[in-house]
């Protein structure tokens, strides 16, 4: 089943085509370059529901949805809520940047002259850290992600979640880095702002981002609640793991509102990506255009304050990917073309799916980037194979796992998500789902993928 805003009959064509044009991100040189149906990767990957808004000569184009909120659920629409997970941070970014802007908050002071109900202790470098480090992943601080709260449990105030303290799940945000000096993804650092925003502002978080971002930008279907409110339950896409099972109870609960918090619709979204369109133009959006440029100038591996920066201008792009349990989102939009899309899912194999499709998206309307990118592979060894079979950790982040299945070399980055493993050279390895390689040394190597660059280890 499926709903959508009105489109011309221009449109209706593009859309239909996008529907069974899905591609995969990476596709192999000289075999023939397969696509599939959004209905067929629906099933193949377990997901009940998606959503999509596409944006198109500075404007929102057509929004549609497909499946169901949960097994025997309402048709999932436009105004179909999903937990943005960590498209969160954006928005929380234009947030705080507002604040900036009307001096209540300082890019570049410590970030402790603004705390009063908790403070951020010094590290092991006494370097403070700031707003602007805060928000682009810089200040050194713990704690990449959160993996909520489920229904019946306990859940933490934001200062427990800063302490680490019982009923918190996650350690202490803390500094253990030099501020300034290396990008580590930092969850843990947003909660820090959002801690700073309420203190200085003397406001709930949800009630302050309501004034100050979703309201101006007519975001009507978004919340930063948690839990979300009984009354717009009925309106929400239910979670769903990698087999397509609704998780217990519903949707996770996550107090880390900045970071991973805020419940939206990709039309929603669309608007919030339209607005840093327009101010990065110079026009009317909630920042300034001097600040939407700030925001959108990268500070370390092309992240800037709240968004990932993808190519150079005049055709470059911001977006941020979003995982919460059970979500699995991505947003993409260019500075300058007046183009982007959104997309929402509500299953834990969404992410490539979601990605799938706004390839699809680029596909047809031409755009300059997100397109498959065709790779030469070879055919490694028996011994080589055998070598790279083990599992591998990443510090803070879990484990993956490298085995002969089937007579091909796999990879499960997830747990039991196999997908072929391909080979560049002996050390350089890649997937067709997304645009990640590991590169392997001889007791472990480096994941790349985008910003993400991190270290992993051999275990077994």
């Amino acid at each position: 089943m499926l709903a959508w805003l009105p489109a011309q009959a221009q449109d209706a064509e593009s859309i239909a085509r996008i529907e069974r044009g899905l591609r995969p991100a990476v596709a192999i040189q000289g075999a023939k370059l397969e696509t599939r149906t959004l209905a067929a990767e629906m099933a193949r990957l377990n997901v009940p529901g998606v959503s999509i808004a596409v944006i198109r000569g500075g404007k929102l184009a057509w929004a549609r949805g497909y499946g169901v909120t949960h097994a025997n659920g309402q048709p999932v629409t436009p105004q179909t809520l999903f937990q943005a997970a960590s498209i969160s941070k954006p928005v929380a970014a234009m947030g705080a940047l507002k604040m900036v802007e009307a001096g209540q908050l300082d890019l570049d002071a410590d970030i402790n002259t603004v705390l009063t109900s908790w403070k951020l202790p010094p590290g092991p470098a006494k370097r403070p850290a700031t707003l602007r480090q805060l928000l682009s992943h810089t200040a050194g601080t713990t704690v990449s992600g959160f993996p909520g709260y489920a229904a019946g449990t306990q859940v933490p105030g934001l200062v427990q979640v800063l302490d680490g303290a019982a009923p918190a799940n996650t350690g202490p945000v803390r500094i253990e880095g030099m501020p300034g000096d290396a990008w580590k993804y930092s969850g843990g650092g947003y909660s820090i702002v959002q801690q700073a925003m309420i203190d200085r502002s003397g406001r709930p978080f949800d009630a302050l981002m309501e004034e100050m971002v979703l309201k101006p930008l007519g975001m009507s279907d978004s919340s930063f609640a948690q839990p979300l409110p009984t009354a717009l339950l009925a309106h929400a896409a239910l979670p769903h793991n990698a087999k397509g099972v609704a998780y217990p109870g519903g949707a996770y609960t996550y107090p880390e509102l900045a970071a991973a918090g805020m419940w939206t619709t990709p039309t929603d979204l669309a608007k919030f990506a339209l607005a840093v369109q327009r101010g990065a133009a110079g026009g009317d959006a909630v920042l300034s255009p001097t600040m939407t440029r700030t925001m959108l100038r990268p500070v370390m591996n092309n992240y800037a304050l709240g968004v990932e920066i993808d190519g150079k201008a005049p055709q470059h792009a911001f977006g941020h990917g979003g995982s919460n349990m059970g979500y699995q989102n991505s947003l993409y939009a260019y500075v300058q073309r007046g183009e982007g899309a959104v997309v929402m899912t509500n299953g834990d194999a969404g992410a490539e799916l979601a990605q799938e499709l706004i390839r699809a998206v680029a596909a047809e309307y031409r755009w300059p980037t997100y397109q498959t990118v065709m790779r030469k592979a070879i055919t490694l060894p028996a011994a080589t194979r055998a070598k790279l079979v083990g599992r591998y950790e990443i510090k803070g982040l879990g484990s993956f796992d490298i085995a002969e299945r089937e007579g091909k070399l796999m990879v499960a980055l997830r747990d039991n998500q196999w997908e072929p493993l391909y080979a560049e050279s002996a050390r350089t390895l890649f997937v067709l789902s997304r645009e990640l390689e590991l590169h392997m040394a001889d007791k472990g190597g480096r994941l790349k993928s985008g910003s993400f660059d991190v270290a992993f280890t051999r275990q077994r």
